[in-house]
């Protein structure tokens, strides 16, 4: 076979034959995971795709467009790369317990894993901490499993079972068990990094360090390299307190502000959420996205606006916890899929080949 023959399109009959019942597990997963969210007393919401900021993380890359005011003037929007910032609105204005099945929107991602557009699954707890969130992720991983008759998430040969009890480990334990690194050596009280510290850390263990690199980017990959590939096999993983300069929008721990109130949820070496107690504090919440920007014009010569109506709404909001899932993973991991248009009704064309 001629290696680089282009493969049959998805909307083949043949091809569609082999995908069909990952879809079909998709719909039953999804309508499960419906049935538990209004067991639960979860509002399910709706939130708008254009808005006038994507997100403030430095490395996330959305899709941008225009919107044409009724005289004809120019007004920049993008899709949005999650609908947590319209979910916190939702929690300000007092709904208390909601859910979302989400299309976001991401570039430069595609791969096995990553997809243009694809469905994040959103749920918030006002009034709860976010252990709360971990609790729900178990049930809604053995949920997946039940309803679609596998009973484990597999991916690439390694298989997770998630009805055995979780591993719950922090981000500092995990980097001294896999990789030898006293990690938060290089965090300070007051949250600040050291990168030459860390540095020195990585190449007593062998690992490469550039020297444009900074802390945020040794952090990602010993995470990667040295962290990642052990997580969630045989059982489910939560990593969690991750450091305050990786918090994105969680607060801080109380029992130590090195760190924050957010975990990743990962079965199979695969990531499937990232949960937070959430952060409510405006003032704290814009220094963060200014820094990220400036990281972002850094790297990429690139920002993204602020969304001054999501800092308003902050003010207003109550103490809660959140979770973002990546639907798609999950169905792929509950039916044995082995990549992520396998379970997209209608995969986004690909460009560029």
């Amino acid at each position: 076979m001629n290696s680089s023959a282009k493969a049959s399109p998805w909307w083949t009959p043949s091809v569609h034959a082999d995908r069909r019942p990952f879809l079909i597990g998709r719909n039953a997963i999804q309508a499960a995971l419906r049935g538990f969210f209004a067991r639960e007393d979860f509002i399910e919401v709706d939130t708008a795709v254009l808005q006038v900021s994507p997100g403030n993380e430095a490395h996330l890359h959305a899709f941008a467009t225009e919107a044409l005011t009724t005289d004809g003037q120019k007004a920049p929007f993008y899709l949005h790369t999650s609908p947590e910032f319209a979910c916190k609105k939702l929690l300000a204005a007092g709904e208390e317990r909601i859910s979302c099945f989400a299309h976001v929107y991401r570039n430069r991602e595609r791969g096995p894993l990553h997809h243009p557009e694809f469905t994040m699954l959103e749920w918030y707890r006002a009034g709860e901490g976010y252990e709360s969130l971990m609790m729900d992720c178990v049930r809604i991983l053995a949920l997946a499993t039940e309803t679609v008759k596998t009973g484990k998430l597999a991916y690439r040969g390694a298989e997770s079972d998630p009805f055995a009890g979780p591993e719950r480990i922090s981000v500092a334990e995990a980097f001294e068990r896999h990789a030898g690194i006293d990690l938060l050596a290089s965090v300070a009280a007051d949250g600040s990094t050291d990168r030459d510290h860390l540095a020195a850390e990585m190449k007593r263990v062998g690992m490469r360090v550039a020297d444009d690199d900074g802390w945020a980017d040794l952090f990602s990959r010993v995470l990667v390299e040295k962290i990642e590939p052990h997580l969630g096999f045989g059982r489910i993983t939560i990593l969690d307190e991750y450091p305050i300069s990786e918090a994105a929008l969680a607060r801080p721990s109380a029992r130590d502000p090195r760190v924050a109130e957010r975990f990743e949820l990962y079965a199979c070496g695969v990531e499937l959420a990232n949960g937070f107690g959430e952060l409510t504090n405006a003032a704290e919440q814009r220094r963060r996205f200014e820094i990220e920007m400036a990281e972002k014009a850094r790297v990429y010569g690139e920002t993204y606006p602020i969304d001054e109506d999501f800092l308003a709404a902050l003010s207003l909001m109550p103490e809660a916890s959140g979770i973002a899932l990546g639907f798609d993973r999950l169905v792929m991991l509950a039916t044995g899929a082995s990549r992520i248009d396998q379970v997209l009704w209608a995969p986004v064309a690909e460009v560029g080949r």
